[in-house]
């Protein structure tokens, strides 16, 4: 054991001494938790959208936009358009201009002279002209609604009915007071979201970091010591278990900053970074344990990759299976997580080569009792030790063999047949 901790502490310092791994831990901790800070010192209340500063003066802005005011027309014989103020409360960034008959209208918006019109015939019927419409052409919808409230006006007041106790009744809005007993779902997607491709992109970084780690120490042969002084499987544990520490420091320390850094300041954002910031506890657990026994199960393989070839940039070609099954989970969890309970998840959260990622998503956005994550645990984490012993008995076998990549269905073989 005495020699494992000797390899453990050796890589882990060849991170920490690193001068890249530093400079983007510490760049991105202080990048991350310096934004939350931001809205201290800069008015970000228009992106925020959050207590707007009332200002007598218009800005420049504001008198542009009226400058831009877009011109309407209306022929309304009946008068039911008189006080021009519900026009103007309906149509805000328009300017509305009062025509005789629907033959000015029509040739007002032929000559461009307004980009539309609306022909009041009574009540419920009108005509709109228009010369070319724009996809994106709400005017019409818009007049409809307003042809629905004067309908009721013309009704009540046929009928002899109160218009405003009318629309009271009538109208009366459905009060619904949300209580969430559980889990929000809809709140809980983004952070999820972020947290998967946070642990996607750290399996695959650091797994190719170890895969070049071995492959060098063979290209350079420096690997012909070390199996001979040191038991195989203590390198490859030290090297994973230094490289997931590594790992955790590193998150730790980014993650730590951003969400410190939100939780001193969220008031000041409004709360409107809840949604990727605000993580419950219990997640955080789920995403430490699971995303630990992901990068562990995957590091393991990815080390045993490594000693497979004698140049790094045959890496890729040996570890591409494996990074297609990588992949795979990857783009399964992400279009699931709209589904957490459905019959993919389930299945995705107790198999060890995906119940890192799908296991912390379903405890964030669905039903999982106790006993399935305590079961999807001990699956991986029994598979961790077995994958690890595994990648030893290649690791050791591999860095002796030098010249083309081993594929990994030989060296099983051939570990049968030494065995």
């Amino acid at each position: 054991m005495k020699r494992f901790w000797t390899v453990f502490e050796f890589e882990l310092l060849s991170y920490i001494k690193n001068k890249s791994f530093v400079i983007t831990t510490v760049l991105m901790a202080v990048l991350l938790g310096g934004i939350m800070f931001l809205p201290r010192f800069i008015d970000m209340s228009d992106i925020l959208g959050i207590e707007q500063t009332d200002r007598n003066e218009k800005t420049d802005e504001e008198a542009e936009e009226e400058e831009n005011k877009t011109n309407l027309g209306i022929v309304d014989e009946s008068g039911y358009f008189a006080e021009k103020a519900i026009l103007e409360q309906a149509f805000p960034d328009a300017e509305f201009t009062f025509m005789e008959n629907d033959k000015d209208l029509k040739q007002a918006v032929t000559s461009e002279e307004i980009e539309a019109g609306f022909y009041v015939i009574d009540d419920i019927n009108y005509q709109y002209y228009v010369l070319n419409r724009d996809m994106s052409d709400e005017n019409q919808m818009i007049f409809n609604g307003l042809m629905s409230v004067i309908h009721k006006q013309v009704y009540c007041q046929e009928h002899n009915i109160d218009y405003e106790t009318f629309v009271s009744d009538y109208e009366a809005p459905v009060i619904c007071e949300e209580k969430i007993l559980g889990k929000d779902a809809a709140d809980n997607f983004w952070y999820c979201y972020v947290l998967v491709i946070i642990i996607f992109m750290v399996i695959i970084m650091y797994g190719v970091m170890i895969a070049t780690s071995v492959t060098t120490e063979k290209s350079n042969r420096s690997i012909e010591v070390l199996v001979t002084s040191i038991d195989s499987k203590y390198l490859l544990f030290g090297k994973v278990f230094a490289g997931a520490t590594a790992v955790v420091v590193q998150l730790t320390l980014i993650l730590g900053a951003a969400l410190i850094g939100y939780g001193m300041n969220h008031e000041a954002w409004g709360d409107k970074l809840d949604i990727l910031l605000d993580i419950p506890g219990n997640v955080l657990v789920a995403f430490a344990v699971f995303g630990i026994g992901g990068f562990l199960f995957y590091a393991f393989l990815y080390g045993a990759m490594g000693a497979l070839v004698s140049k790094t940039e045959d890496i890729n070609k040996s570890a591409g299976t494996l990074q297609m099954v990588i992949m795979i989970v990857y783009f399964a969890v992400l279009f699931q997580l709209e589904n957490p309970d459905g019959i993919i998840m389930k299945v995705c959260s107790f198999l060890p080569f995906s119940s890192y990622s799908a296991m912390f998503v379903r405890i964030g956005m669905g039903k999982v009792e106790l006993w399935e994550v305590c079961i999807s645990a001990v699956v991986l984490f029994i598979s961790i030790f077995f994958i690890g012993w595994l990648a030893a008995k290649i690791y050791r076998m591999g860095t002796l063999r030098y010249g083309n990549p081993i594929k990994f269905s030989k060296a099983l073989k051939d570990m049968k047949q030494t065995e």
